[in-house]
C-alpha cells in the first residue's frame, strides 16, 4: 500500500495534519510551476510526491487515470468502488491554510460503469434528496425558532422580528456561524449573546463603514463598543421592571 507522502509541496512548512486524513494515494494540484524530477516535463497540472520530489502522473504510473471533479458524491463514491486504482486530488488553500479535495483520479472504464449505476437509480436518489431536504428544512425551522426564543428570554427588549432575523442568520446551515457551532446548537448563553452582539455591531453602529474606510478591525470594535453595550444593556434590562 502506498501511504501519504511525508512532505507536502505547497508550502513546505505546512504541517501534515492539514492533509486529508484519509489514507491512499494523493495527487497534488501545485500552486507553483513544478517539473517532473524524472522526465523533466512541466509545468505539471498534477503531480505525485515520491521521496519528497515531484513526478508527473505518467512517471508515477497514474497517467491512464481520468480526473473526476468533486461535486457528485454518488458518482465519486461509485467510481472509486469500481476502480482498482484511484487517487484523491488536493490543492492547497492559502487563505484557509489547508489542503482541500478537488476530485479523484479513477480508471476510465470504472467511471463509465459508475455513470451507468447512477443513471439506473437517478430517480430514486432524487426522491431521497427531496425527502432529506424537507427533513433538514423542518429541523432548521425548529432550531431557528428555539434560538429566537432564547434570544427573547435573555434579551426581552429585543423586538420579536429582530430576534427571528438574528436567529435565522446565526443558524443558517453551512454558514459556519455561531448558531451552527456546538455551543450554538446547545443554545448556550455565550453563543446566543455572541449572535446578538454581532447583529448589533453590524446593524446599529457604523462598524461596517469604519472597516470600509480602512480602520483596523480591533480599532473599529473599540470605537463602537459603547454603542453596542448600550443597545445590549437596554434589551437585557427591558423586562426587569415588570419581572419585579
Amino acid at each position: 500500500m502506498v501511504h501519504e507522502p511525508p512532505v507536502v509541496p505547497e508550502p513546505r512548512t505546512v504541517p501534515r495534519a492539514t492533509l486529508p486524513s484519509r489514507t491512499g494515494l494523493l495527487v497534488f494540484q501545485p500552486l507553483k510551476r513544478r517539473h517532473c524530477a524524472e522526465c523533466r516535463r512541466g509545468p505539471l497540472p498534477l503531480l505525485v510526491l515520491e521521496d519528497g520530489v515531484p513526478r508527473c502522473l505518467d512517471c508515477a504510473d497514474l497517467g491512464h487515470l481520468v480526473f473526476l471533479p468533486s461535486g457528485d458524491t454518488a458518482l465519486t463514491r461509485r467510481s472509486r468502488e469500481e476502480s482498482v486504482l484511484s487517487a484523491v486530488v488536493v490543492r492547497f488553500n492559502r487563505r484557509k491554510s489547508r489542503y482541500e479535495r478537488q476530485g479523484v483520479l479513477v480508471e476510465e472504464a470504472a467511471l463509465a460503469r459508475a455513470e451507468q449505476r447512477c443513471l439506473a437509480d437517478a430517480e430514486a436518489r432524487r426522491r431521497r434528496r427531496v425527502r432529506d431536504a424537507r427533513r433538514r428544512s423542518a429541523q432548521d425551522a425548529r432550531f431557528t425558532q428555539a434560538f429566537a426564543a432564547e434570544i427573547r428570554r435573555l434579551f426581552p427588549g429585543c423586538p420579536a422580528d429582530r430576534a427571528r432575523a438574528i436567529a435565522a442568520h446565526a443558524a443558517e446551515r453551512g454558514s459556519g456561524r455561531v448558531g451552527r457551532s456546538a455551543a450554538g446548537r446547545a443554545l448556550t448563553e455565550g453563543a446566543v449573546t455572541s449572535a446578538v452582539v454581532a447583529s448589533v455591531r453590524h446593524l446599529d453602529t457604523p462598524y461596517d463603514r469604519l472597516l470600509m474606510s480602512g480602520v483596523p478591525r480591533h480599532e473599529a470594535r473599540r470605537r463602537i463598543a459603547a454603542v453596542v453595550e448600550t443597545v445590549v444593556r437596554g434589551w437585557t434590562e427591558a423586562g426587569l421592571g415588570s419581572a419585579g
